[in-house]
């Protein structure tokens, strides 16, 4: 693997198997799926590139290079240790936004504790990386980022950290119109939105040669 991550996916169940055949791909099995046509979208492919290539996920920590000297396992008994010491959080459930042109699942009543989760995660992994590449810095587009962002990109590796995250469930590439799309989704996925919502595990990704992320260990939250 070329970089590992470390993110919420749904365990085995309705709700998971309707993420990943809508994306197309099960991330835990590496395994392509047929997507859905729904009605007033078409090939959902065209709309899914991006998203597919990640598999269905919550980023609790971005894709990162290995620090020198890290391996797997140093990877693997971090994020276990973590998991051992972190408690679940527990949502209210979960709703479709459109998040800067893309759909995206957002969970509902855990703000202040999807920030902690969070933020534990980040810190707790941060040792685990290399330091950023220019070339890295420069597809952040720092010159899009606020003065916070940028400082959190250079400190932390990513912008999108501590106050400045954001949990959500990507659903669709950016869209130029999202709306019917949406409206398509809601549809689509309202019969197995869980509630409530709980992250009950850290998930282990590594992203391989090709830059397909699989899904290599899962994590229960047990503190």
């Amino acid at each position: 693997m070329k970089r590992y991550a470390v993110y919420y996916a749904p365990r085995e169940g309705a709700f998971a198997f309707r993420a990943n055949e809508w994306l197309g791909r099960e991330p835990g099995k590496g395994r392509d799926l047929p997507q859905p046509v729904l009605a007033g979208i078409g090939d959902p492919r065209g709309i899914t590139a991006e998203p597919r290539r990640y598999g269905f996920h919550g980023t609790l920590r971005a894709p990162f290079r290995l620090a020198e000297g890290m391996t797997e396992a140093t990877v693997r008994d971090c994020v276990t240790r973590l998991a051992s010491r972190l408690p679940p959080v527990v949502c209210d459930g979960l709703h479709l936004e459109t998040l800067r042109g893309f759909v995206a699942l957002t969970p509902m009543g855990c703000e202040a504790a999807l920030l902690d989760l969070g933020a534990a995660v980040v810190e707790g992994t941060d040792a685990l990386r290399a330091p950023l590449t220019e070339a890295e810095i420069a597809r952040r587009r720092p010159d899009h980022l606020s003065r916070r962002q940028r400082q959190l990109l250079e400190r932390w590796g990513y912008p999108f950290v501590m106050e400045e995250f954001r949990f959500h469930l990507t659903l669709t590439d950016r869209l130029e119109a999202p709306d019917p799309v949406r409206a398509a989704l809601e549809a689509f996925f309202a019969p197995v939105l869980p509630r409530p919502f709980v992250i009950e595990d850290l998930c282990l990704f590594g992203e391989d040669q090709s830059g397909r992320f699989h899904l290599l260990h899962r994590y229960a939250l047990a503190g």
